[in-house]
């Protein structure tokens, strides 16, 4: 018989809901057991992909613990610092990191011996928590902080390299900050099972089957290394011996000098063009683009597409019906120019306090945005307002615990209970009588003692008190009350993008914020930028962290450990590497396009913007000014997900509740920069894997999709971290293959004109 699965689509309020049945994602196939049934929802797929038992025997406090996890967080510090200056923006993947540090685990367990001195080294079979525990660690360091780009902006545009102990303290308390905000909401953003965190399946995947027992353990492993071996070899082609294979592009090859085939069809080169129907057989590029496509859901996926095909749209009718200008600057760029297209030079607008003067202003003229530019504003703008309207017409009750608890009674309760002494709270839970409507997961957690409220207040109040300090001691510009009102944006923003898990649109809207705050001061708007964008970013990385723990079982003592010590570790080798890249790699980084290798795109939109808003904001973006629509896309974000909740209110059927309005918003500005020629391959995986094997193949869709991701992730992980040192210049010279046909040195690898 068939299967005929249902799917509860959420009304408009909790008291109605409908019943659809055979949407796009019914399986059509034949079913005999419960393996073979679509997964639905959150809850579905979090018990079904990986494993809910727990054996509280398994120890992760070992000192192996510590000696893997401290050498691997040094490691992805320094690699995700490297990677922050590459052409396309990549993170240090947590499946690298877990795998490497299983292989070290492993290899201690087996060669060193349980006895003498070195047997703290190897205490017993390296566990799945002890794993945990590290991935958690490294994670927490294997990011670049955002205060680094604060002061790589400082040393390339400003000629001020900072202080080492003020930066050192920059870069703990804006990476500490969102820890202690995130950590207060972890009963909102964490506990319950809607909370998914999609992008750690495969991790948790892949760790059921290193340490599962079982023919069919066996069986998931073998597939995993079959993987894992494929992609590493098959990496070193479009990584370094034919790079054409990162952009494949027909067009390209048919027409090699034409320019307007290049701006929409090229796309294997950072800011190069759109990369229309380019197919991309580099894997590194197709996961960077918004996760594993082989992790992200279908309805995700489905709205993401919708925004990037309207963004070609837009792009294209932007440049080339020369609105803003456009036709007189590069069709991808995120550097301020002047009317004639040259790279505007703002040293001349600023005075000897790095504000900008009017007078000097009046003198070069006002700067201007490439056209794409000014639409990724504009489209982040409409996806940050769009995503408050969003969640509070969709999951209003997900968000009520945030506010539910501000009434007199329950805050005069919570004074009579304080108790300063965070050092000797149990972190005993009380267990519900009913557990049923608890997150399985959480509910094994409920036996340890809980990292409490008390520890992440703590951090918060530390956090906050050596930012303020420092904001004078760096001579930011940035006024303790501008400080202040950066955080409590931050607080509200966590609690609505760490329900949605997107936080592309927030940076923009503090930029803006902090340009009318502090009109004339760049310096202030990038520090208010840091201490609010930022701070979001982290809460959602510890909260990320904390659901790997989670679902790993470990303890929140000892995930609560590993996460500060790998952010302070971190930073500070954050620290240590921007200083030496920018000083072997300067002119590539302040250049336009950068290389292959090498860009500045990063820090040169991180400076443009902190001009353009802090300095010259009233100018560009007020009503009546050459960019208003930036702002004013802000109102027109809030109104944009009502006609859809207005339609699925009154024809469910339509299925208007399937569409993530806030990601179609932020997507129309997607391809603004960095290499584009993966949206194709992208997608096509995704479907191939959310839709075609979620509906058709279940069975295999539980046992292997999230495995085969993790395989594809470390495989090529480590395969790009080797070439980076070896042959692309992380360690001072580049080693370029030989120039042939599938490797165009000299200009765009998919052959299309270098603009």
């Amino acid at each position: 018989m068939t299967t005929e699965t249902v799917e509860w689509a959420p009304g408009a309020t909790d008291e109605k809901s409908y019943y659809i049945k055979g949407d796009i994602e019914t399986s059509t196939r034949e079913a005999e057991t419960n393996e073979n049934v679509v997964l639905q929802n959150e809850r579905e797929i979090a018990t079904h992909v990986i494993s809910v038992d727990d054996d509280p025997s398994l120890n992760p406090w070992t000192f192996r613990a510590f000696f893997i996890g401290l050498g691997l967080s040094a490691f992805g510090g320094s690699l995700a610092q490297i990677y922050y200056f590459k052409p396309q923006t990549i993170s240090v993947s947590l499946m690298f990191l877990a795998i490497i540090s299983y292989v070290i685990g492993l290899a201690m367990e087996t060669f060193i011996p349980r006895h003498g001195l070195l047997r703290c080294l190897n205490p017993g079979p390296f566990n799945k928590k002890e794993n945990a525990f590290i991935i958690i660690m490294c994670s927490a360091a294997a990011n670049s902080a955002l205060a680094t780009e604060v002061l790589a902006v400082q040393r390339l545009y400003y000629n001020i390299t900072p202080n080492a102990g003020s930066s050192i303290f920059l870069l703990l308390s804006s990476q500490l900050l969102g820890y202690g905000i995130g950590g207060l909401m972890r009963g909102i953003l964490l506990y319950p099972s809607k909370m998914l965190y999609p992008g750690v399946l495969p991790l948790l995947s892949m760790f059921d089957a290193f340490y599962r027992d079982g023919i069919e353990a066996r069986r998931r492993l073998k597939v995993f290394y079959f993987v894992f071996t494929a992609i590493f070899i098959w990496e070193i082609f479009p990584e370094w011996i034919f790079p054409l294979l990162t952009g494949l592009s027909v067009f390209c090859l048919a027409a090699p000098n034409n320019a307007a085939v290049s701006r929409v069809f090229g796309g294997s080169n950072g800011n190069e063009g759109l990369g229309l129907l380019s197919i991309c057989l580099d894997w590194q590029y197709i996961s960077s683009n918004a996760g594993n496509p082989m992790a992200i859901p279908l309805r995700a996926q489905l709205s993401s597409f919708i925004g990037y095909v309207l963004c070609m749209v837009v792009f294209i009718a932007v440049f080339y019906n020369n609105i803003w200008e456009s036709q007189n600057f590069p069709f991808l760029a995120q550097l301020l120019f002047y009317e004639n297209g040259t790279v505007y030079n703002q040293t001349l607008v600023m005075n000897s306090n790095y504000e900008v003067d009017p007078t000097l202003v009046a003198e070069q003229g006002l700067p201007f945005y490439a056209g794409t530019w000014i639409i990724n504003l504009l489209s982040t703008n409409l996806g940050l307002a769009a995503t408050f309207t969003h969640l509070l017409l969709w999951n209003r009750d997900d968000l009520r615990p945030a506010w539910i608890w501000m009434d007199m009674d329950t805050l005069k309760n919570w004074r009579a209970n304080f108790d300063w002494k965070f050092w000797k709270h149990s972190g005993k839970r009380e267990i519900p009588a009913n557990t049923e409507d608890l997150d399985p997961h959480y509910r094994e957690m409920l036996k340890y003692p809980d990292a409490p409220n008390s520890w992440y207040l703590l951090t918060l109040v530390l956090s906050f008190t050596v930012g303020l300090i420092v904001i004078y001691k760096t001579n930011s510009t940035l006024p303790w009350w501008g400080f202040v009102i950066a955080v409590l944006l931050a607080a509200v923003s966590i609690l609505f993008f760490g329900t949605l898990c997107a936080i592309t649109g927030i940076k923009t809207l503090v930029q803006m914020i902090a340009g009318y705050l502090h009109n004339g001061r760049p310096t202030a708007n990038m520090f208010f930028v840091l201490y609010s964008y930022n701070t979001v970013s982290q809460a959602l990385l510890l909260l990320r962290d904390l659901k790997i723990a989670q679902y790993a079982k470990l303890p929140p003592r000892a995930a609560f450990t590993a996460q500060i010590i790998g952010t302070i570790l971190g930073a500070v080798l954050n620290y240590v590497l921007m200083n030496s890249i920018i000083d072997n790699q300067r002119e590539i980084l302040l250049s336009v396009q950068g290389t292959n290798i090498w860009s500045g795109q990063q820090p040169q939109s991180y400076n443009s913007q902190a001009i353009a808003w802090g300095g010259l904001a009233h100018e560009l973006f007020s009503t009546g000014q050459r960019y208003q629509w930036v702002p004013l896309s802000y109102l027109i974000g809030l109104v944009a997900p009502l006609p859809f909740w207005i339609i699925h209110r009154y024809w469910p059927r339509l299925r208007m509740d399937y569409y993530y309005i806030p990601i179609i918003c932020a997507y129309i500005g997607w391809l603004a920069a960095g290499i584009n020629s993966t949206s194709l391959s992208y997608f096509a995986v995704s479907f191939l894997s959310q839709w075609w094997l979620r509906t058709r193949y279940p069975r295999w869709f539980v046992k292997y999709n999230y495995l085969v991701g993790a395989a594809l992730d470390g495989g090529t992980q480590i395969m790009v971290f080797i070439l980076t040192f070896a042959v692309q210049g992380a360690a001072g010279t580049s080693h370029l293959f030989p120039e042939w046909w599938g490797a165009n040195q000299g200009g765009n690898y998919d052959r299309c004109l270098y603009l």
